[in-house]
């Protein structure tokens, strides 16, 4: 098996022994990270990225486990040092091929991304972090609290993007995507509960920002790079989406796993599952549902998997607007879109449910923005 199909695999196989691995000998000094941050000791930091680099031939050694869990290490600390000011390779040019060579055997980018920070973070006492705030801890684990399910409902989503709306399977699996889609409501609740707006605004989002490698500037481990963007394509964005979407859409491709690329480069081009079901329905959608039980299940299926993310988008909107009100420092999340686009997703899901309906016997989704 090569790096990558190792990597295709990496939720089902790999999350457990990337959080045990520690390739670099990094847990000691990476739980020093809090207090140097909080000294905003660089010189400390740039030591300690440099206590930790590996060589080429050590590289060329390591299992698909042992990269993953190096970028994860070596990311954290890279992190934390922009968050200072500085790029961190500018103060320790040496490391950059080693980052270059841990992207290569992972076919992906050349420093961490959301899943090294939190889905291949070790839980617990091992735990890589910024900060010493529990509140940094809540938000790692709304991601993985998402994480497996996501996963799987883009495999069923890829499964339905070749299958009949008409196929008796389409709904039920359809219906396993919108259960599978559930968690991400949960996780805007841990985060409402757990996470004030000004621990993320002035205590985290500066550890986010891009840093550059060898002339190319890469985001940070931010939240959006979880693929509910490729969800978004396969439910509705290949054929309804905006010019503002798009391109933020395209811009997160880059940060994926190398089957969730595959699967965009494949849904490109296609209809989209709500697409196919409007052109379906056509202009009498209740002829239509009468004469196919089959086609009204499975539009009622797509309505609920939309309703989902709508629910989804307006707690997290909530949830933005009080932490961008509150420092006007940054105009873009650590993704890079705004609190303006966010909206406009929003809207364009709402909308793309509303186009599924089968009739008007299924309600409308409305934005559910509950208190942060």
């Amino acid at each position: 098996m090569s790096s990558t199909d190792a990597l295709d695999f990496a939720s089902e196989i790999l999350t457990g022994e990337v959080q045990a691995a520690d390739p670099l000998g990094a847990d000691r000094v990476l739980a020093t990270a809090p207090r140097l941050n909080a000294g905003a000791d660089v010189n400390g930091l740039v030591a300690a990225m440099r206590a930790i680099a590996p060589d080429l031939a050590t590289i060329d050694r390591m299992t698909i486990a042992d990269t993953l869990a190096a970028l994860r290490d070596l990311g954290l600390i890279m992190g934390s040092i922009r968050r200072h000011g500085p790029e961190p390779l500018e103060l320790a040019p040496e490391l950059t091929p080693a980052l270059l060579a841990l992207g290569r055997r992972t076919d992906m980018v050349p420093r961490d991304t959301i899943l090294h920070y939190t889905v291949w973070n070790p839980p617990g006492v091992r735990q890589r972090m910024y900060t010493d705030d529990d509140q940094e801890g809540h938000l790692q684990e709304s991601v993985r609290m998402v994480w497996p399910d996501l996963h799987a409902a883009l495999a069923d989503l890829d499964w339905l993007s070749g299958l009949d709306v008409h196929d008796p399977d389409f709904a039920p699996r359809l219906d396993a995507v919108a259960d599978r889609l559930q968690p991400t409501v949960a996780s805007m609740t841990l985060v409402a509960r757990h996470v004030t707006p000004e621990f993320f605004a002035f205590g985290l989002r500066p550890y986010l920002e891009a840093a550059r490698v060898d002339g190319v500037d890469y985001f940070g481990p931010a939240a959006a790079q979880l693929p509910i963007w490729l969800v978004d394509k396969a439910l509705w964005a290949t054929d309804h989406t905006d010019e503002e979407y798009e391109p933020f859409l395209l811009g997160l491709v880059p940060y994926s796993l190398p089957r969730w690329r595959r699967l965009h480069e494949r849904l490109t081009g296609r209809p989209s599952i709500a697409g196919r079901l409007v052109a379906t329905l056509g202009a009498d959608p209740q002829e239509a549902t009468r004469r196919s039980p089959a086609l009204r299940a499975g539009a009622e299926a797509a309505v609920r998997a939309l309703r989902v993310l709508v629910t989804f988008r307006g707690r997290h909107l909530g949830i933005a607007r009080r932490v961008y009100d509150l420092d006007d420092t940054y105009t873009e999340g650590s993704g890079g879109g705004s609190v303006d686009l966010l909206r406009q997703i929003l809207d364009l899901t709402k909308e793309n449910a509303r186009r599924s309906r089968p009739s008007p016997v299924v309600p409308a989704p409305r934005e559910e923005i509950r208190p942060a």
